[in-house]
């Protein structure tokens, strides 16, 4: 009685790994291309969210009979958090960002680093330091730098 063994040879065994090798070649950048654009979406979000809530604070002061601008949106413990350093309003994001940030967190703040000694939002990305700062109580990107990758970062999150 002869036993006949099934089993792979070493060809085919080569031939299924080069072809997996192949499968994630051309699939691990379009992941990682693709947690870039989510990463852009997310900043896209912060800064409409932060652009509703500046005019939103604005049109309140406006009812209330307050006419000053608004200059930050945070201050040097709590960005994004209050309106100019007043606790007493309300959040502007859900969840503030940090003056601190840890390794996760892309936005960072820089007080009084900017044009005329306002404070800087910075968004750390792929694109290059993206700088945003409270210009007219508007939140504006910083575009004045001659730094090409502020001026792609700033269109690619603004448009």
């Amino acid at each position: 009685m002869k036993h006949k063994k099934s089993a792979f040879t070493m060809i085919e065994l080569v031939f299924v790994v080069v072809i997996i090798g192949i499968l994630a070649a051309v699939a691990i950048p379009r992941l990682s291309a693709t947690r870039d654009d989510a990463v852009i979406t997310k900043a896209r979000t912060t800064i409409a969210s932060i652009r509703n809530a500046l005019a939103m604070e604005r049109q309140k002061r406006i009812l209330r009979g307050e006419f000053a601008q608004i200059t930050a949106v945070g201050d040097s413990t709590n960005v994004f958090g209050n309106f100019d350093g007043n606790s007493s309003q309300p959040s502007v994001l859900e969840y503030p960002i940090k003056s601190e940030p840890n390794k996760k967190e892309r936005w960072s703040f820089s007080g009084g680093t900017g044009k005329n000694g306002r404070d800087q939002y910075i968004f750390k990305s792929t694109l290059g330091d993206v700088k945003f700062e409270v210009v007219s109580g508007k939140f504006e990107c910083d575009t004045t730098k001659t730094n090409n990758t502020n001026a792609n970062g700033c269109t690619q999150l603004t448009n």
